[in-house]
């Protein structure tokens, strides 16, 4: 029995490199020991190594699912921002329909139908102000490029030039964007004509 131990040994001696990588791929190679203690430390420093990867790749899927639902959120929001006016929109298109119905099937007198248009024109300012819709002062104003847009020009002298004379169409904040600027006519100077009675006298 003792000559097939030293037989045994006498093999594992013959090829040492037998069963590692690295000699196996031509490398130089050493054996190694090691303490237990120093082993045992090395196992557990590979668990947490392997721990803290699959927290990692847990984190990972956490931030995209995250991600996606942000993303999804968003369309949702950007989709239905609008849902709320358009709701209350809805009840005031609901109301003239009816006074337009109502004055057809009873042929209602102007003056009682145009009330029911003024209560409907009331509930729609309502509606405005309560989402910070405000319109643009213009009118007797001087021309603002921010907030008006001349359409028609007219002379007049009689107040200072480019003072806006007429509203064509209101213009609009929101909050304080200028959602549509208010279309005007504005006034511009003409030049002042000499009579022939001045004229005269200039001559002589």
């Amino acid at each position: 029995m003792n000559s097939g131990n030293h037989k045994n040994n006498h093999k594992k001696e013959e090829n040492p490199e037998a069963e590692n990588p690295a000699c196996e791929a031509g490398e130089p190679c050493a054996e190694i020991t090691i303490a237990q203690s120093e082993y045992d430390i090395l196992v557990a420093e590979a668990k947490k190594a392997q721990e803290y990867r699959d927290s990692m790749v847990r984190l990972q899927a956490d931030f995209d699912n995250a991600r996606k639902r942000w993303d999804r959120d968003r369309q949702d929001f950007v989709k239905y921002a609008s849902e709320g006016i358009v709701v209350e929109l809805l009840n005031i298109l609901d109301d003239l329909e009816r006074a337009v119905e109502l004055a057809q099937e009873k042929h209602q007198d102007l003056n009682t139908f145009l009330k029911g248009v003024e209560m409907i024109l009331a509930h729609l300012y309502d509606l405005l102000k309560k989402y910070s819709v405000r319109p643009i002062d213009a009118e007797g104003k001087l021309f603002d490029p921010n907030y008006h847009e001349a359409l028609i020009q007219e002379d007049n002298n009689e107040v200072p030039e480019h003072t806006v004379l007429e509203e064509l169409q209101k213009g609009y904040f929101l909050n304080e964007k200028v959602v549509r600027t208010a279309k005007v006519k504005v006034s511009k100077r003409t030049k002042e004509l000499i009579k022939p009675e001045e004229k005269s006298d200039e001559n002589t």
